[in-house]
């Protein structure tokens, strides 16, 4: 097959593992949620974690943003792959600022969260792959 009509990348996985690779993006888009709307709307305990780490107001807002569009990301199959990978880089951010500001206990969760996201990109590499080769054919309406 040529480029042009090659499908559309697929993958081998079994029953049980489509639906534990789906509860896991669906327990991490619960948890970017609940952790972006803090951000957004500036809660008290959530500003002063991020005042600790040197990162001011508008710095939290943006990385509550990012964090709810890629919660929505997780949660289209499309997209899924390309979102845990910009949350792989967002959560390796987030271990080494927590690491270098408030010490090793603190880093725990921000590393079991990369550690989960980062399996959910290994497991889309090949649909973001694809999206990434050609969006247009990836993201266009699927005709019956």
């Amino acid at each position: 097959m040529t480029a042009t009509t090659a499908p559309a990348a697929t993958t081998h996985r079994s029953r049980a593992g489509r639906w534990t690779l789906l509860a896991l993006q669906v327990v991490l888009a619960a948890l970017y949620v609940f952790s972006g709307l803090g951000k957004v709307s500036l809660e008290a305990t959530v500003v002063a974690g991020f005042t600790a780490m040197g990162i001011g107001p508008a710095g939290t807002v943006t990385i509550g943003v990012l964090e709810l569009l890629g919660a929505v990301g997780l949660l289209i199959p499309r997209l899924a792959g390309l979102a845990a990978t910009a949350f792989v880089a967002l959560m390796i951010g987030a271990v080494v600022i927590t690491a270098a500001t408030l010490g090793g206990g603190m880093v725990l969760v921000p590393a079991v969260v990369l550690v989960l996201v980062a399996v959910v990109a290994w497991a889309r590499r090949r649909e973001t792959a694809a999206l990434v080769r050609d969006p247009r054919r990836v993201l266009a309406p699927r005709r019956a």
